[in-house]
């Protein structure tokens, strides 16, 4: 069994061709796939974290109304980037998201990926420390965020305060119990993958990772897996990890889907998603349910984690997104036992 939910980046654009052209429509339109997905038997609403981009940013908002308008289905991101984030604040906007949707986060964070502008968390008034890098800023950040997490006392209390205090220092509110283990790392070295485990951090791999033996993504996320696991026992935690990998899924099902997945590329490929530092990015899974069934068979990081999410391309509308995903649920996940 495995759960499957979807992720979308939340794209929008003024063109004719797209079905989400505002950034009202991105959002409205996340909201109603989350509870199409839900009604569909999904198991994860999970959006992708941009900024200055024509794409879905802060998050808390979304999941906070996703979480009012469904029951049961997990909401999360994949990933939310912390070099631009204040860890204190994070906690409260996460904390009061996570109470309205009735503890169902699951947050992936992340140092985040190459984006739009040049160091554009420097607008948001980060700057790494002397002799750190950004990097690292975003690790610190995501250790803060962990510590402040757990619930404890920090803050010395005004002994003149408006309102009556709980005796003793003074924590964050409002804070989700739970939430803590429902933090995951979105790591793209092995490194990385050892590194969230060793802090209790579930793992999230994505469509790409930095190359680290020229194999192909779904074997380098395997060992990458297989390591997350080795020092997740070793650091002794109490709990079982959860992991997911990404991925491009289309079952080819009618003349829509042939004609706008019927040609998409069958094969991994290489490249430079920062200087100096060359990727491996996974292939589309494209085809014919029985096809794909055995072209899923193949893939050992899926086989090696608990949670699949299918990215979805959401300029194509909710109904069509709907369709991507039941598709799945339907005709390819029960003959692989993931249903």
């Amino acid at each position: 069994m495995k759960k499957i939910g979807f992720l979308s980046f939340g794209h929008w654009s003024p063109s004719p061709q797209s079905g989400t052209r505002s950034a009202a429509d991105a959002l409205l339109q996340s909201i109603d796939l989350a509870v199409a997905a839900e009604e569909l038997g999904a198991d994860g609403a999970y959006f992708r974290v941009h900024h200055f981009a024509r794409q879905l940013a802060s998050p808390f908002p979304l999941l906070a109304a996703a979480g009012a308008r469904t029951k049961c289905i997990e909401l999360g991101t994949a990933v939310i980037d912390m070099r631009y984030e204040n860890p204190l604040y994070m906690v409260e906007d996460a904390g009061a998201a996570d109470l309205i949707a009735g503890g169902r986060l699951q947050l992936g964070i992340s140092r985040g990926s190459p984006e739009q502008v040049i160091d554009g968390w420097r607008y948001f008034g980060y700057v790494p420390e002397e002799g750190k890098s950004d990097a690292d800023m975003a690790r610190r950040h995501a250790e803060v965020f962990l510590e402040v997490l757990r619930g404890h006392g920090f803050a010395q209390p005004n002994p003149r305060p408006m309102f009556p205090n709980p005796p003793g220092l003074l924590r964050l509110e409002p804070l989700s119990e739970g939430l803590r283990d429902r933090i995951w790392w979105g790591a793209a070295t092995n490194a990385t993958a050892e590194w969230a485990a060793k802090l209790g951090m579930n793992l999230q791999s994505s469509t790409l990772k930095f190359d680290e033996g020229g194999q192909p993504l779904h074997i380098q996320q395997a060992e990458q897996i297989r390591a997350f696991r080795k020092a997740w026992a070793e650091a002794g935690h109490s709990r079982e990890p959860r992991v997911s990998v990404s991925r491009s899924i289309f079952a080819l099902v009618n003349d829509m889907d042939r004609a706008y997945f019927g040609n998409s590329e069958g094969e991994d490929h290489f490249g430079y998603i920062e200087p100096e530092k060359r990727a491996v990015f996974g292939r589309t899974y494209a085809a014919e349910p029985d096809v794909l069934i055995e072209q899923l068979k193949a893939d050992e990081a899926i086989a090696e984690a608990d949670t699949l999410l299918l990215t979805v391309p959401n300029q194509l509308g909710v109904a069509y997104n709907a369709h991507v995903i039941e598709a799945i649920l339907k005709f390819v996940a029960p003959a692989l036992g993931w249903r």
